[in-house]
């Protein structure tokens, strides 16, 4: 099936007895089994069944389903946030002593997880997307996961995925890919390598901001070594099933940090329209990006579709047609930048990405706002730095209104 005839046939079963074409919302706490024999199993994992909504719910798996179909893996884990799941996919295989190898250019609520992290003892070491010297040096005996955003936010810097996963897998080591911002829409990273791919389901997946949510996804094509990390000793009889069964086994059932039923269900009505939304988000990013670049000398504009961004080629190598949805404008000045944002008249201010409708923040006081300056700056955040999201609004409105927000705030 081709993409967007996978949104909505992948995965889908369609054998709910009343015919209803999205799976019902199972919104239940607990569920009953019919002795005390079989409620016994499902604790136990040695039957398939429901128990408890915090380790499984029917809804939340039907949503799972899918993105394991869409993303090519083996099983996909569901969970409260795109933060959550983060989280989830760290711990599920680090502990004290061991060290994370990450791109610097990360979203500023990730860099805050590393540092929380260091009270645990794992400790992130930063180096520059793509330069593959620096990656190598950074790599010791301690290291047991690689990570990098596949477009950083807001950076947009694109990782090197087949060539990152290569280099990871020469050292025994797997490869985590936060695809958030590009999505299955531009790339599968589990086909180009990647172990690992998370995605924060709260942006494009569900395309409207109204659920908070994130899904991990695993490959299953890792070869996990017991003495290269331990806590998988136990699990590596499992196969390619190995990272999930761990983790759903421990951390996820204990944590708790699940995915609610209603949530799971809004993701699932998302989840079927993200390819046309995609599609005209990143048609009018481009074109955005094109006009505010040919007729604006007083900004600069940072797009990896543009022939100048220093990412165009290894974006044109691993995206083929599209480059994401996502810009940003660098103009001037931290006054120059509120005002423009004050001054647009269609575009919403708010932390997020991924909507129907064009977003817009200044990340140097928001998301980025607990990084240090070497952080920001690594991050690609200054003080003038406007990120837009772009929506899929008509792109002359679009045009218009950012004429005249930056006009206004020459004044």
């Amino acid at each position: 099936m081709k993409f967007n005839t996978s949104l909505l046939h992948g995965g889908v079963s369609r054998n709910e007895k009343n015919g209803a074409t999205l799976p019902p919302v199972y919104q239940s706490s607990a569920f009953e089994q019919d002795s005390a024999e079989k409620l016994e199993k499902i604790f136990e994992n040695k039957a398939p069944g429901y128990c408890y909504t915090r380790v499984g719910n029917p809804t939340v798996s039907a949503f799972e389903t899918r993105i394991t179909q869409l993303e090519g893996g083996v099983a996909t884990v569901a969970a409260a946030s795109g933060m959550a799941a983060l989280s989830y996919a760290f711990l599920n295989i680090l502990q004290t002593g061991d060290e994370i190898v990450t791109s610097a250019s990360l979203y500023g609520g990730t860099i805050d997880l590393f540092r929380d992290l260091e009270a645990f003892g794992i400790t992130a070491k930063y180096v520059e997307n793509n330069n593959w010297e620096q990656i190598e040096g950074s790599i010791t005996d301690k290291t047991k996961v690689i990570f990098a955003e596949t477009i950083g936010n807001p950076r947009l810097d694109v990782t090197d995925i087949k060539r990152l996963a290569e280099l990871a897998h020469s050292h025994g080591i797997p490869l985590i890919i936060d695809n958030t911002a590009a999505t299955a829409f531009l790339v599968k990273p589990l086909l180009l390598g990647a172990d690992i791919v998370v995605n924060s389901s709260s942006k494009y997946i569900n395309g409207s901001s109204n659920s908070i949510s994130g899904v991990l996804t695993d490959g299953g094509k890792f070869k996990w070594n017991a003495d290269k990390h331990p806590g998988m000793r136990d699990y590596i009889k499992y196969g390619p099933m190995a990272y999930t069964v761990k983790l759903r086994s421990g951390l996820f059932r204990n944590l708790g940090a699940c995915l609610s039923p209603q949530n799971a269900f809004l993701n699932l009505i998302g989840l079927e329209t993200m390819g046309l939304r995609l599609e005209r988000e990143c048609s009018n990013a481009i074109e955005l990006a094109r006009w505010l670049d040919e007729n604006y000398e007083d900004i600069t504009v940072n797009f990896p579709g543009l022939p100048k961004s220093s990412f165009y080629e290894t974006a044109r190598k691993q995206f083929e047609w599209y480059f994401g949805a996502i810009l940003t404008i660098r103009v001037g000045s931290r006054e120059r930048a509120f005002k423009v944002i004050n001054g647009l008249k269609l575009a919403y201010k708010l932390s997020n990405i991924g909507d129907t409708r064009t977003l817009v923040i200044h990340p140097s006081s928001t998301i980025s706002i607990h990084s240090s300056q070497k952080q920001k700056e690594d991050a690609g955040v200054f003080d003038d730095l406007i990120r837009i999201s772009v929506g899929i609004e008509d792109i002359e409105d679009l045009k218009e209104d950012f004429a005249q927000a930056l006009e206004k705030s020459k004044q």
